[in-house]
């Protein structure tokens, strides 16, 4: 792979900001909005950025920033692997049932009439239905069940297959996308309606119960910067195919700054866009979160081709689906590759790629689109492992400064930047806080008949804290598989590789590891 296959891939992030802005929108106004995107976006990209040293220093080592954490942690706390890269995994590996369900909204929503963007059984409406052995399907359910089980077929036929499909899909997304981020300046459509709203007052009173004190008012802020930290902090992943790329250091780079600016600017753009275009009220009340952005693009370009930007949309969001299973199965095979999980989990396939681990993912995301209560439902969960992993691996950064100072790095930052890495990690750990606090304020908690909207959110909190058990009892079980007992502590005298010298340009010593 080179740089610009990282870029591609990159492209995904587009589609994890899409499905959070029309909720972040109706809760916060489009000022409000488009301010806490860009910071978010602009935190994200900074971080990423962060993980280029550490990326070029394990060249030989897959798994991201999870293996970061692994790493940074184990003299200290041998836990912190496991459950930053549990964590990780799960998180990207449940946008496949995410974005299959709202490809599957958009698709009943531009195609069949009957969907009602405002109705309340949100899971239902809309396309056919039917009930099989207790199983609800919907033509949403099914729609999102195909794609994923195309995106598997993909990524098991080796890395070349899934890269053509994020080719062809990181172009179909960027056509909307752009449209939807520019179009409503070009036109003028943007002067439609009012984007200087602020409309955190009224939904804390109106909508969730809440008083409009200053508290409130901080904690709706900190607990949308939470939720966002999962659709913006995406240009992490080129970092995780570090050791796939031709040229470690230079590519891993551009990689990361490409599609780091590419986020930031379509943050600070897509909410003021979608507002100027449609009107608050309008983006509000779509309980879907997402079917709004079909009368989006018709705005913008007309119905014949905002229909086939609908299409176009959905071939990106598939494009989301595919760098998720590329992202998560190498995430988990890193980990069995390491002792962290059950070590069956480290084989690859005939195609040279982890396919148990996308197996895995599979099975895991039919059942999550076809019994968790909602899409947003997954997300939320998701999101307390993620930003969990971020805090642990940028604290690991520093940690392997102090504790590896000899190691050769390929990529060395400057000072600024690791007092950068230890601000975000505090940052992030503070957002996990307000974050659990304030969970109900998302409005991703509802229950079915939209009238508590604190209803799942004990369980939303269960499931992603279970998420991090199974990682803790998958790293007991795969140390014992590999004959070590259970350590708090795995400090390593593990020597730098004789790939990491050779790309930091040093002589490589007898010492050095295979």
């Amino acid at each position: 792979m080179r740089w610009y296959d990282g870029f591609v891939i990159g492209l995904a992030n587009p589609g994890f900001l899409i499905v959070g802005i029309g909720f972040s929108v109706g809760a916060l106004g489009a000022k409000v909005a488009a301010i806490l995107w860009f910071v978010s976006a602009l935190v994200g990209a900074l971080q990423a950025y962060v993980y280029s040293e550490p990326a070029a220093m394990f060249p030989d080592k897959p798994g991201g920033l999870a293996m970061y954490a692994k790493e940074g942690w184990r003299k200290y706390f041998s836990l912190a692997g496991p459950i930053a890269t549990f964590g990780y995994w799960f998180a990207w590996s449940s946008v496949l049932a995410i974005y299959g369900g709202l490809i599957g909204y958009l698709l009943v929503g531009e195609f069949f009439t009957s969907l009602n963007s405002k109705g309340v059984n949100t899971d239902s409406i809309g396309g056919w239905t039917a009930n099989v052995a207790g199983i609800d399907f919907t033509t949403v359910r099914v729609i999102g069940l195909i794609c994923i089980l195309l995106c598997w077929s993909f990524n098991v036929r080796g890395m070349r297959p899934a890269v053509w499909l994020s080719y062809a899909t990181g172009v179909a997304m960027a056509v909307p996308v752009i449209v939807l981020a520019v179009g409503p300046f070009v036109t003028g459509n943007i002067s439609n309606h009012a984007v200087n709203g602020n409309a955190m007052s009224s939904t804390l009173t109106g909508v969730f119960g809440e008083s409009a004190s200053t508290w409130h008012q901080f904690g709706l802020i900190m607990v949308w910067l939470y939720v966002l930290g999962w659709s913006t902090y995406g240009p992490e992943a080129p970092a995780t195919f570090a050791p796939e790329f031709i040229d470690t250091k230079n590519d891993t780079r551009k990689a990361i700054m490409s599609t780091g600016a590419f986020n930031v600017f379509l943050s600070a753009l897509l909410p003021l866009a979608v507002v100027g275009t449609l009107g608050y009220s309008a983006i509000a009340g779509d309980l879907t979160g997402i079917v709004y952005m079909i009368d989006v693009l018709k705005a913008i370009v007309g119905d014949f081709f905002g229909g086939v930007l609908v299409v176009c949309l959905c071939g990106g969001l598939l494009l989301s689906m595919n760098t998720a299973t590329m992202d998560g199965s190498r995430a988990l095979f890193g980990m069995a590759r390491d002792g962290l999980t059950v070590k069956q989990l480290s084989v690859l396939n005939s195609h040279h790629v982890p396919g148990r681990a996308m197996t895995l993912d599979m099975l895991m995301n039919v059942c999550l689109l076809m019994f968790f209560p909602s899409i947003f439902f997954v997300l939320a969960a998701g999101n307390l492992g993620y930003m969990l992993s971020h805090v642990l691996a940028l604290s690991g950064v520093l940690l392997l400064r102090k504790d590896r100072p000899a190691w050769p790095r390929p990529i060395k930052l400057g000072p600024v930047w690791m007092y950068l890495a230890g601000a975000f990690a505090v940052f992030n750990l503070l957002l996990i806080i307000f974050g659990l606090m304030f969970l109900k304020l998302t409005g991703y908690a509802w229950n079915y008949a939209f009238t508590d909207p604190s209803a799942f959110t004990g369980r939303i909190i269960l499931v992603g804290v279970l998420v991090l058990v199974a990682g803790v009892a998958g790293y007991v079980i795969g140390q014992r598989q590999v004959g070590r007992p259970f350590r708090w502590t795995d400090p390593s005298d593990e020597p730098p590789t004789a790939e990491a010298y050779e790309t930091a340009g040093m002589a490589i010593p007898a010492t050095a590891g295979d």
